[in-house]
């Protein structure tokens, strides 16, 4: 079976914080001829391991590579190593996916108030203006 995962099916599989859920959610990753992977449920599951689980940076970029290097897991590679980039350097990974993403769609500059993300993307050579 081909499936399209939820954020909670990863967070389930991940954390493993209620058993039956975990189960179920292990076998389905593990029978899955495909497992489609969005953006958004990643930029979601960074959030809730980080906000809900207090995870480091760390842990959740390892977590992410792991599904990366699943052969039978599918997703946007590019806006997942942006993403993975920015988490990496201290910043956020959904910031780091949206400007990739922006780009990709004929984006020229990433606009935020977010000092942060725009300081960290500017590092990485992506063109960027903070407002005010």
């Amino acid at each position: 079976m081909k499936i399209s995962v939820d954020t909670n099916v990863l967070v389930r599989a991940t954390v493993r914080d209620d058993i039956d859920q975990a189960r179920t959610a292990a076998k389905m990753l593990k029978t899955a001829s495909l497992i489609a992977v969005s953006i958004p449920c990643l930029c979601e599951f960074v959030w809730v391991l980080r906000r809900v689980y207090g995870f480091h940076s760390e842990v959740i970029s390892a977590a992410i590579r792991t599904l990366l290097d699943t052969t039978n897991v599918i997703m946007n590679r590019p806006a997942v190593e942006a993403g993975l980039a920015l988490l990496e350097a201290g910043g956020d990974f959904a910031d780091g996916a949206m400007a990739y993403e922006g780009t990709w769609l004929g984006g020229e500059s990433f606009i935020s108030f977010d000092k942060q993300a725009v300081e960290l993307l500017a590092e990485q050579g992506v063109a960027t203006q903070l407002l005010r």
